[in-house]
């Protein structure tokens, strides 16, 4: 008999809810054969069969399990039935020895063999000197933090996960918390947040340890908007869908290109930057369980047309809940599309940790715009950049978002591109 174990499928996910069981208990299934949907905080996973056999779950429907945990067993039929009896009666005997009372232990007994052992398979602790300081000043025991680093290299911020947890865990329950249930107990509900929204909450909270700043600006689109709506029905012929968004993805790359730092990241326990010379270009999309990041690879090496395909492709996994985690990773800089949720005018974005910078862009509006000293009426789209100042100052900010607009504004790149 084979168990089958909830495998650390990356990305530092260390639990999951149990969403669906494809199969029964006691189903004979073939090997690679999807067993279950489990529910991470980044997409829904299929565990396949390892082998084929009988089936005997092991944990139900809307359960939480850890990475590591046996979730099922697999194997003959006759083996998973004796285990499965087996198994009820050592329960029985465990309910009823529970029932007596424990018989205390010699104080002056030996330690055994399983205290030895464990007392010498003492976990190797890697981290930094400054993470070992982060660990030291915030009262948090590193030897009991779980390493989400190369080798179990023990990262900042599983000291600040492991923060958050231990005062979760002593938190008092918030006054305003008890109030509204002594007042209003029968005109209020208590909504279990999924997977998906406890990640998004931990994300801002890392978010927001980012010392940011703002910069805003508007492009003439104008010419934009005759592009797009000149190619659309080009497009339509090819299978996809045309909008904005793949021309601002590529005026993104080739601003990326001359503003490096913006497709950067932070280590701050080496006070480095990590410059990154590949331009995945993450999609910020909502999805039925909450906010989620598409990513398009390699952008700089896509055409507009192969890059408005991606997005069709990603934004119908994320509605139909099949995105895959490697869809959803890598990304070295973000874009959200404020605009095509109908309504804002300028807005903030939350930077996506660990990135440098996160653009947001909003709708298009018909609006005043001054050429060749004339007013007219032209296509306006307003665009912010929320910026790590850590790594950036303003001045790179102005000169990224300057060249947004050069790029955006500039009919023959527009034409090359279209």
């Amino acid at each position: 008999m084979r168990s089958i174990k909830f495998v650390d499928v990356g990305e530092g996910i260390q639990e999951g809810k149990i969403q669906k069981w494809l199969v029964k208990d006691g189903d004979v299934v073939k090997e690679d054969q999807p067993l279950v949907q489990i529910e991470t905080d980044k997409a829904v996973v299929n565990i396949p069969a390892p082998v084929g056999g009988t089936i005997r779950i092991n944990a139900p429907e809307g359960k939480t399990v850890k990475v590591g945990d046996d979730i099922a067993f697999v194997g003959e039929t006759a083996e998973i039935t004796a285990t499965t009896t087996q198994q009820k009666a050592s329960a029985q005997k465990s309910e009823v020895a529970a029932a007596k009372p424990a018989t205390r232990a010699a104080a002056g007994n030996p330690p055994s063999q399983e205290t030895k052992e464990g007392a010498q398979n003492v976990r190797e602790i890697i981290a930094t000197p400054g993470v070992r300081k982060l660990a030291r000043d915030s009262g948090i025991d590193i030897s009991k933090v779980h390493g989400t680093g190369p080798n179990g290299r023990i990262l900042e911020n599983d000291i600040r996960s492991m923060l958050h947890v231990t005062a979760q865990a002593v938190a008092p329950t918030p006054k305003f918390s008890e109030i509204l249930e002594e007042k209003h107990g029968h005109e209020i509900d208590r909504v279990q947040m999924s997977q998906t929204r406890k990640a998004i909450a931990r994300n801002m909270e890392l978010s927001w340890t980012i010392p940011r700043a703002v910069h805003m600006d508007l492009i003439d689109a104008t010419h934009l908007s005759d592009i797009v709506s000149r190619e659309k029905a080009n497009a339509e012929k090819l299978g996809t869908k045309l909008t904005f968004l793949p021309f601002i993805i590529k005026a993104v790359v080739e601003a990326l290109r001359e503003n490096p730092n913006f497709n950067s990241s932070y280590d701050r326990d080496r006070q480095e930057l990590i410059v990154k010379k590949y331009y995945n270009i993450g999609l910020a999309a909502e999805a039925p369980d909450g906010l989620k990041v598409v990513v398009i690879k390699d952008a700089d090496r896509k055409s507009i047309v192969e890059i408005a395909k991606e997005i069709q492709l990603l934004h119908g996994k994320i509605k139909d809940q099949t995105i895959t985690l490697d869809e959803m990773r890598d990304s070295t800089f973000t874009i959200t599309n404020i605009g095509s949720l109908g309504g804002g005018y300028l807005s903030v974005p939350m930077i996506n940790y660990p990135e440098a910078a996160i653009l947001g862009v909003h709708m298009i509006r018909d609006a005043p715009v001054v050429k060749d000293g004339k007013v007219a009426v032209g296509k306006v789209l307003p665009f912010s950049i929320t910026f790590d100042h850590r790594i950036v100052d303003g001045a790179e900010a102005v000169a990224f978002g300057n060249a947004l607009i050069r790029y955006l504004q500039d009919p023959e790149f527009l034409e090359m591109l279209g």
